[in-house]
């Protein structure tokens, strides 16, 4: 424990010397990089052991704000929190999660952008393990494979399911596709909402955040424009 507050500690530091306080990286929704934060033995422990751990640690503190966790209603909810941890909520954080991707010939010849729209997505923002709830949009032109359409929902939905910024979460899934597509002509756009925006600091429950990533052909004017009006209709 005295070490990892050691860790926390440098990284506060290390970003308050950057110019960000460790409050304003939380309230400003910063992040630091592509990759998501992980420790180097984050997989020595198994889910059922890291179940366990969980368990025990959110009994705690329930506890530490005065629950009765005697009561019928209470008692079991230190083992939904952690199964929901490890098995939903944030399942996104293991690699033998991921979704398996098998790519197809493109013989129909269909060389115009493929959107898939108003995919659905939950996820929970890093800083302070809130919902953020949304729709993604995915588009893509075929460089001579196809993917299932299932699994560009499963692709946004393994990204999701993990503590998250926003714009992680647009560049993962880009980067994701461009890798199994072998194309950098990829564009995904996500709007979304925040509840660590509308349900605490500024209290805003009607604003939403949108982020894009644009590649190969989408980074001209007239794909964003063909793009955008198929999202509009």
């Amino acid at each position: 424990m005295k070490h990892q507050e050691t860790m926390l500690n440098t990284l506060i530091k290390e970003n308050e010397l950057n110019g960000f306080s460790e409050e304003e990286i939380g309230d400003d929704h910063i992040y630091t990089g592509l990759e998501t934060p992980m420790k180097a033995d984050a997989f020595k422990a198994s889910d059922e052991e890291k179940k366990v751990k969980i368990s025990n640690l959110f009994a705690q503190i329930m506890d530490v704000m005065g629950l009765d966790l005697t009561d019928d209603s209470l008692k079991g909810t230190p083992n939904r929190v952690a199964k929901m941890y490890i098995e939903e909520i944030f399942s996104g954080l293991n690699p033998a999660n991921k979704p398996k991707v098998a790519l197809f010939e493109n013989k129909y010849q269909y060389n115009q952008m493929l959107v898939e729209k108003n995919i659905t997505f939950y996820s929970n923002c890093e800083h302070h393990f809130v919902p953020i709830m949304g729709k993604a949009h995915i588009a893509y032109v075929s460089s001579g494979k196809v993917i299932g359409l299932s699994k560009l929902n499963r692709i946004v939905h393994y990204y999701a399911n993990r503590p998250q910024v926003q714009e992680r979460l647009t560049n993962q899934i880009a980067a994701e596709l461009k890798s199994i597509l072998e194309t950098e002509d990829i564009a995904v756009i996500i709007d979304a909402k925040h509840l660590c925006v509308s349900s605490r600091g500024i209290k805003d429950d009607t604003s939403s955040t949108v982020t894009s990533y644009y590649g190969g052909v989408f980074n001209t004017s007239e794909k964003i424009a063909e793009l955008q009006n198929y999202l509009n209709n």
